[in-house]
């Protein structure tokens, strides 16, 4: 079975490099800009027409979500045409595909855990993007898993532990916005459960969330690094309002995981374990 996975040197396509010696009856072919620009769907479909993968991973994205105020053009080539060009390939020639996608495809309005069929209103353009290439993706025909995701880091590429890590290092304090509500993903965590479902008896189509397990704040997220750093730095909680950045971002996006874990056996680990092994390789 031929696996192609994009995003190659992205924090989850980095992770999945890691794992697949533990899965040598798989050919995994890593890609990333120079190799497929997601950006240009003539080269998606050359790449996806000489390699014909059984199955893609869509780990790729445009992720600079302030950024994204400004690229709009770049960021919907990325995160929505991008997927509508694989999934149609995809159904042509019979190939099933797992998509990653984001809890910012809600608008954090909700005060309980987001289940996999509540109503989607993004807030901002990433969001915006990603739940048209979920969208696009549906419509394709192709065999699809979506996996929605939220507040990923990894021991690879830059993500909140590393800037934490950082300034707690360089300041004597700093504030950390204490009214966003959710859980990381240890990104690790995340490329284990696509596995899991790549090698399950049977691929059940659908839409799927996964995060860590827990309900925290950045603020607590920030403490908690704080802790296994063993830093002296000063953490101020403050107030989204406090800290305005181009693109809003909900305020409560604790993902349900039960479909996940039900359908696929897919294990669940708590944020601060996963956080603590993260930490110990950095």
């Amino acid at each position: 079975m031929k696996l192609l996975i994009t995003g190659k040197n992205g924090q989850l396509g980095s992770e999945l490099q890691d794992l697949q010696h533990e899965y040598p009856r798989f050919e995994m072919i890593f890609v990333d800009r120079e190799e497929m620009d997601l950006s240009n769907p003539e080269q998606i479909q050359e790449v996806l027409e000489k390699e014909k993968p059984d199955l893609i991973v869509s780990a790729g994205a445009y992720t600079a979500v302030d950024k994204a105020e400004t690229e709009q053009e770049l960021c919907s080539k990325i995160n929505h045409l991008a997927v509508q060009t694989m999934g149609e390939w995809a159904y042509k020639n019979n190939t099933k595909i797992i998509h990653i996608s984001t809890d910012y495809v809600f608008d954090g309005n909700s005060e309980i855990p987001l289940k996999e069929d509540d109503k989607t209103n993004p807030i901002n353009t990433y969001g915006l993007t990603k739940l048209k290439g979920e969208q696009a993706l549906q419509a394709s025909g192709a065999a699809y898993v979506i996996i929605r995701t939220a507040w990923v880091y990894s021991t690879y590429g830059a993500n909140f532990v590393k800037t934490m890590k950082r300034l707690m290092n360089e300041r004597e304090e700093i504030g950390v916005v204490s009214d966003q509500i959710g859980t990381p993903t240890y990104a690790r965590d995340l490329a284990k459960a696509i596995m899991d479902i790549v090698v399950a008896p049977e691929f059940v189509q659908g839409i799927y969330h996964y995060s860590n397990e827990g309900k925290i704040s950045w603020y607590d997220f920030a403490v908690a690094i704080k802790e296994l750093s063993g830093v002296a730095c000063k953490i101020n909680a403050i107030g989204s309002d406090a800290f305005p950045t181009p693109a809003k971002r909900p305020n409560f996006s604790l993902l349900d995981k039960s479909k996940i874990k039900a359908v696929y056996g897919v294990s669940v680990p708590d944020w601060k374990a996963s956080l603590g092994e993260m930490m110990k390789k950095i």
